[in-house]
């Protein structure tokens, strides 16, 4: 389709996110389970009304995440399973963040181009979104979860292009509750762990390494990597973190790294990567949508790998080279000189 049909379409996607996020937050995947279900049970399940919900459950089926099996009855997709908070993969709680938090910040996604400022600084918050959220727990809370489910999606990929014999201590920085560190250490069981972060993400974290059974082997360490990185790691993983901050503020960060790494210690920097040029394929929709959502929330960008091999050269680390995970990339530098 195209033309004007197709932009008609295309402007309507945010109808799709309303309907996702209500079946999230009904808990309608919780309550199909496994069988399919009339719309009468389970509109008593949910407490919604029934014809109302009948039509919602219509609007999930032309998504893929639903399937009608009869007139009265609906049951989950494989795909639409994936809103069970108890599912793996879950992506409940992203889809929450986004439905209670990102859709609406959105809106204002016009003021942000047109002054190329973010929304905490056009509310005069300044550039450091999470020091101006660090009073909001109920953010914290869904934006801790959201990070979990989509780092826990891709941690096996991670494992997969990455060879960590011969790393010995390894940091994941600003690796929140320790979702990434976790499954690196469990698949490396010589390695030992930190994570690093601010101190609002400690219980979650230790709580998180004795569920995994690794609590022996990670610690974790509250601070800032503005101020300074712990030494002690000859690796340190940052992922999700650069594509926050504007140049300068990832030098800063990019820069204490380097200072807390051994000479030739490895930093993997694991990001999405801008498109040159860009096409309309879904992974580069995905990451532009990303870039134009961090102009919105804290200021910072997706890059080219060109753009974060210049700052990390100028860092003072060696560019080793890139290897993709799904939509993100592994970018490795080595550290160069003492």
């Amino acid at each position: 389709m195209s033309g004007p049909a197709s932009v008609h379409d295309l402007v309507q996607s945010h109808r799709i996110t309303a309907v996702i996020y209500a079946a999230a937050k009904l808990n309608l995947a919780e309550a199909i389970g496994d069988e399919a279900k009339s719309v009468a049970e389970l509109a008593r399940l949910v407490s919604a009304d029934e014809s109302a919900l009948r039509r919602l459950l219509v609007g999930l089926t032309t998504l893929g995440l639903c399937r009608q099996a009869d007139r009265d009855r609906f049951a989950m997709t494989e795909l639409g399973r994936q809103l069970d908070e108890t599912a793996d993969p879950s992506f409940k709680d992203w889809v929450l963040f986004e439905g209670e938090m990102l859709a609406q910040s959105w809106i204002g996604l016009v003021e942000s181009v047109r002054s190329g400022k973010s929304a905490g600084e056009l509310r005069g918050d300044g550039d450091d979104r999470y020091a101006a959220t660090s009073n909001a727990p109920e953010f914290t809370r869904r934006f801790n979860a959201a990070m979990v489910s989509l780092t826990r999606s891709i941690v096996p990929r991670i494992v997969a292009a990455h060879d960590f014999a011969t790393a010995r201590v390894v940091m994941d920085l600003g690796g929140g509750t320790g979702e990434l560190i976790g499954g690196v250490l469990q698949h490396n069981p010589h390695l030992e762990g930190i994570a690093f972060d601010l101190a609002r993400c400690e219980a979650g974290a230790r709580a998180h390494f004795d569920r995994l059974g690794i609590a022996n082997r990670c610690r974790f360490v509250a601070g800032s990597f503005f101020e300074k990185v712990l030494g002690g790691a000859d690796t340190i993983l940052m992922k999700s973190i650069l594509h926050n901050w504007r140049d300068d503020r990832c030098e800063v960060i990019l820069r204490n790294c380097r200072d807390a790494l051994p000479a030739s210690g490895t930093l993997i920097v694991i990001e999405r990567i801008m498109p040159e040029p860009a096409t309309t394929e879904i992974q580069d929709r995905s990451c532009a949508m990303s870039d134009l959502n961090m102009l919105r929330g804290p200021g910072g960008r997706e890059r080219t790998e060109a753009e974060y091999r210049r700052l990390g050269v100028l860092a003072g680390f060696a560019f080793v080279g890139t290897s993709g995970v799904g939509s993100f990339s592994l970018v490795e530098f080595r550290k160069v000189g003492h």
